[in-house]
């Protein structure tokens, strides 16, 4: 039989917490042991994503939460005779959410983190406020780009009211924030999350007044900020999941990796190897970031904030995924994989490079104009080789964001800490590793959004024992990384329309 613990937080014992991870292409959602930390079931739902036009990419709202809920639900069955005590989330960052707060209605489709609609809407704005991208960095650690959540929101927000909805009902947010409310009713997102949107100074953690008025957002729009622990409301009642249940806790999908991989200190990095990529390092302060890589609130826990140094690469999975639509693999193969098998028959890439730039560039580049391309291919290349330059390309983008965030010296990567599901190319981390020239660390938990979150949560409880998390340890290759990485830099370059040189 489930039961449902409704005692606080602090007199809890035992039991279990659904730990939800929201992520591009799918939804996790693990039962996990409050006390131990060890995962009791596991369900998954895929959501879909469209790209109905070049650069847009979209995802309908509803079925994005209809199927947190279905694989949430699956676990609860399997929950016979276990004590829920609470839920985590993490989620994808930067895509937004608009919904009419008086139907419940998705007033739209979900703005995707890779959509790229409102890039030349970027560009106008900075032309007409010379400076603003300074002060948008100085007061959020960000770029002024069509990845972070504002200009998404101010799109959202136009085509909400276009279409007819009342200013006053219309409520904007990332999907935290959208699946924090489906759940409770609450208008409720996490610092974290909020530190993605251009809008929240990272001195005050709270909604800049000055950014909300340059986007043209209004603050009744958008929800109340709390600390990454701070409590999110409880299930209501008549909703999906058993009432009063609470969220215990909230992180971003990639800052909850980097919780659950245990990077606190100085020397840790972590790479999370999803449908994009982050890289992300800790740092003491929340200024200064380098040019193309961004400052971010990791999580603010305890009444604490932790800040990190991020890179954020556009296409990483998504790449794999493309490469291997295109040399036929089945469409239930994992592209990864698929790429890892073909790559196996072929030395290196042959001399061709593939710069994934669908949508333009992400960090440290933050180019939007530059062109996907294959450079290098001959009349005796083969799919060997192009699977190889393809897997090569996720490796080259991460070393890209690694040599950014060490540059200034504030931060720096002895051992880089991998997670997400392309980690399972052993091939892939190899490649890694050697472009590196320093080991990575693989951990056997691909879920480390979710585990993350739901460590959080079980630490609100007042469970700090984890369970062991296996980890394999890539060490680099005795070769000198230098001729690859000059190949791959004069590949962008093109990419970019650059003057290169042999």
């Amino acid at each position: 039989m489930l039961m449902v613990s409704t005692a606080p937080p602090s007199s809890a014992t035992g039991g279990a917490v659904l730990a939800f991870d929201q992520g591009t292409t799918n939804t996790k959602v693990l039962l996990v042991d409050s006390a131990s930390g060890a995962v009791l079931a596991s369900a998954s739902r895929p959501v879909q994503i469209s790209h109905p036009r070049p650069g847009w990419a979209e995802q309908d709202a509803e079925q994005l939460r209809d199927a947190t809920f279905a694989a949430a639900l699956e676990c609860v069955d399997a929950a016979d005779g276990v004590t829920l005590q609470g839920i985590s989330i993490s989620s994808q960052r930067e895509s937004v959410v608009c919904w009419n707060t008086r139907t419940g209605s998705a007033l739209g489709p979900v703005l995707g983190w890779q959509d790229a609609r409102t890039a030349a809407w970027c560009a106008r704005l900075e032309e007409s406020n010379p400076g603003v991208d300074g002060l948008v960095r100085a007061r959020t650690g960000l770029s002024l780009d069509a990845m972070f959540s504002a200009p998404k929101m101010r799109a959202a927000l136009d085509h909400a009211v276009a279409a007819g909805a009342d200013i006053h009902d219309i409520a904007l947010g990332t999907v935290d924030a959208w699946l924090i409310w489906s759940l409770t009713g609450e208008r409720l997102t996490e610092m974290g999350n909020a530190s993605r949107t251009l809008l929240l100074d990272l001195e005050s953690c709270s909604w800049d007044r000055e950014l909300l008025d340059l986007f043209g957002i209004p603050a009744a729009a958008l929800a109340e900020v709390r600390s990454s622990d701070a409590g999110f409301g409880r299930t209501r009642t008549g909703g999906p999941l058993p009432a009063g249940l609470p969220v215990l806790a909230v992180l971003a999908d990639s800052h909850a990796a980097m919780y659950q991989q245990g990077c606190t200190e100085p020397g840790t990095g972590k790479a999370t190897f999803g449908t994009g990529s982050s890289v992300m390092a800790p740092i003491a302060t929340s200024k200064g970031a380098t040019a193309g890589i961004a400052t971010t609130l990791a999580w603010h826990i305890g009444g604490s904030p932790t800040y990190a140094r991020e890179g954020n690469i556009l296409a990483a999975g998504s790449a794999l995924d493309w490469m291997a639509a295109m040399l036929g693999s089945p469409e239930d193969a994992s592209g990864g994989a698929y790429l890892t098998d073909l790559a196996r028959g072929v030395e290196d890439s042959g001399g061709v490079s593939f710069v994934p730039a669908f949508s333009g560039l992400g960090a440290p580049y933050w180019d939007r104009s530059a062109d996907g391309l294959l450079l290098g291919v001959t009349a005796g290349t083969t799919r060997g080789h192009l699977a190889r330059a393809a897997l090569e390309s996720v490796a080259h983008q991460v070393a890209d964001v690694v040599e950014a965030i060490e540059s200034d010296g504030l931060a720096h990567i002895d051992v880089l800490r991998a997670d997400g599901g392309a980690t399972r190319s052993h091939l892939l981390m190899q490649t890694q590793a050697d472009l590196l020239a320093r080991p990575v660390q693989v951990g056997d938990a691909p879920e480390a959004s979710a585990l993350g979150a739901a460590t959080l949560a079980r630490r609100v409880l007042g469970h700090h024992t984890d369970a062991a998390q296996p980890v394999t340890r890539v060490d680099p290759h005795p070769t000198d990384p230098g001729p690859a990485r000059e190949a791959w830099k004069r590949a962008v370059a093109r990419s970019r329309g650059l003057a290169t040189t042999d």
